[in-house]
C-alpha cells in the first residue's frame, strides 16, 4: 500500500536517516564517528579549512562537540577506508568490495587515472612501490620537487611526478592511505593496509556490488527517487525506475506518494517506524545546525532544491567578483527546514569566528525561536572551533544582534 506524505514529512525522513533528526542526546565518543559514518554509508573529503575542514564539519553537525582527532585514528585502525566513492570519501571498511571494481578497470574514473602515465613512467612507478615494500609508508611531502618545478604546486595539475604516482597508484588500489598526518595522506601497500582481502575469495560480482551501492545508497537518504540514486557513489548514470521498483518488490523500500511531487519516491524499510510517524505528521526534525558544503544533505544540487527548495552553489572555484554569498558558504539547517548560508571563517590563533555575512533564504519567517536556534548553532560551532569570541560583519539586525549578545 502507498503511503502519502506531506514534503516537511519526506524531509524529516531523509534528515532521520542522516542521524539529523533530533539533537545527540548525550557527549560523543570515540565510536560515534564511525557509526556515524555507517549511517552515511560514505564521508566526502575536502582541504579547505577557512573553517574546519568538511569531512570534521558533518561529524560536528551530527555529533555536536567532539575531538575531530577521532577520525584520523578511525581511519589509522582500520575501520576506514579512502577511495572514491561520491567523489574522495572516508568510507567504512567493510564496504572495501563495494568500490574494488572500480580499482581493477579504471578505465572510466577521467583524470583520477591515466594508462599513458603508467605506462610511460612504469620504471619509476615500479621503483617507488620497491621503496615503500622497503622502506615503508611514503607522503608525498617525502618526495621534493625538482628543477623548474621546484616549490608549491598550485593543483592537481601541477603535481610533482612523485605525487602523481601515488595518486595513480592509489586509484588503481596499489595503494592505500593507512592514515593522514596533520591531513596529508600516507600511503602504503594495500597488502599491508588491508591483508585479509583476497580478490578470488571476497570480490562480489559487479552486479552484486552495484546493486549493494543502490540499497545503501537508498538507506543514507532515507527517502528516494530514481534521479537521486546514481549522484551518492557516482554511478553510471542511468534509469533506476526499475531497479527501485524491483527493492519496493523485495520489501526493502516502501512505496510513497509525497505531496506535489509526479515520479514514485521510496522509503528505505528500515525507516518504516519513521514512516508510520511522518505520515501521521508526528516526526519533525529539531536539528538546528551548520552544514558543511560537502554535507550529503546539499552536495547534491537538484536534490537540494526538489526536496528543500534550497537552491545551493559552492562558489569557492567561482571569481570573487561574481560570487553571490561568499567563497565556503555553509547552510543553516533548523528544525527541517535549510534557512539561510553562513559565509564564516575561524581565527583560531586569534580565538574569533568571523560571521563575515550571513543570509536568511527569502521569504522566511522569523521568529525569536528561530533567531535563537541561528545565534546557537552559530556559537556551539565557533567554541568546537576554538574561536569563542563572535564577530559579526553582514548580518540581519535581529540574527546580529542575538550572536553579539551571546559573544
Amino acid at each position: 500500500m502507498t503511503q502519502h506524505l506531506s514534503l516537511s514529512a519526506a524531509r524529516a525522513l531523509h534528515l532521520s536517516a542522516q542521524g539529523l533528526l533530533t539533537p545527540p542526546r548525550k557527549k560523543a565518543v570515540k565510536a560515534d564517528v564511525l557509526a556515524a559514518i555507517e549511517r552515511m554509508a560514505l564521508l566526502q573529503i575536502d582541504t579547505i579549512q577557512v573553517v574546519a575542514r568538511s569531512p570534521y564539519l558533518v561529524l560536528f553537525s551530527r555529533l555536536g562537540a567532539y575531538d575531530p582527532a577521532w577520525l584520523d585514528q578511525t581511519l589509522a585502525e582500520g575501520t576506514l577506508y579512502e577511495y572514491w566513492a561520491h567523489e574522495a570519501c572516508f568510507v567504512p571498511t567493510q564496504d572495501y568490495g563495494l568500490l574494488r571494481h572500480r580499482m581493477l578497470d579504471p578505465s572510466g574514473m577521467g583524470w583520477k587515472f591515466s594508462a599513458r602515465w603508467m605506462e610511460t613512467h612504469r620504471k619509476d612507478i615500479d621503483a617507488l612501490l620497491a621503496h615503500i615494500r622497503a622502506q615503508g609508508p611514503v607522503r608525498s611531502a617525502d618526495f621534493e620537487r625538482q628543477g623548474a618545478a621546484k616549490g608549491k604546486g598550485t593543483g592537481w595539475w601541477d603535481w610533482k611526478p612523485e605525487k602523481r604516482h601515488l595518486e595513480v597508484l592509489f586509484t588503481t588500489g596499489r595503494l592505500m592511505v593507512s592514515e593522514r598526518r596533520n591531513f596529508q595522506r600516507v600511503y602504503d601497500l594495500a597488502e599491508r593496509v588491508l591483508p585479509h582481502w583476497d580478490d578470488r575469495r571476497d570480490l562480489p560480482p559487479p552486479e552484486v556490488a552495484q546493486a549493494a551501492m543502490v540499497r545503501r545508497s537508498c538507506r543514507a537518504l532515507g527517502l528516494v527517487k530514481a534521479g537521486w540514486v546514481a549522484d551518492y557513489y557516482r554511478l553510471k548514470r542511468g534509469k533506476y525506475d526499475a531497479a527501485l521498483h524491483a527493492l519496493a518488490d523485495e520489501g526493502v523500500l516502501l512505496p510513497v506518494r509525497v505531496e506535489g511531487w509526479k515520479h514514485d519516491a521510496f522509503v528505505h524499510v528500515d525507516l518504516a517506524p519513521w514512516l508510520a510517524q511522518a505520515e501521521a505528521g508526528e516526526l519533525a526534525s529539531t536539528v538546528s545546525t551548520l552544514l558543511s558544503p560537502f554535507d550529503p544533505v546539499v552536495w547534491d544540487r537538484k536534490r537540494a532544491v526538489e526536496l528543500f527548495d534550497f537552491d545551493y552553489r559552492l562558489e569557492c572555484y567561482t571569481p570573487a567578483e561574481k560570487r553571490q554569498y561568499g567563497y565556503f558558504v555553509l547552510p543553516i539547517l533548523s528544525r527541517g527546514k535549510l534557512v539561510g548560508r553562513l559565509d564564516a571563517k575561524a581565527h583560531r590563533k586569534q580565538g574569533v569566528f568571523e560571521v563575515k555575512a550571513l543570509y536568511l533564504e527569502p521569504g522566511l519567517r522569523t521568529s525569536q525561536r528561530l533567531i535563537g536556534d541561528i545565534a546557537l548553532a552559530v556559537r556551539r560551532c565557533a567554541a568546537w572551533h576554538g574561536t569563542p569570541t563572535i564577530s559579526v560583519g553582514q548580518a540581519p539586525s535581529a540574527v546580529a544582534s542575538a550572536l553579539t549578545a551571546s559573544a
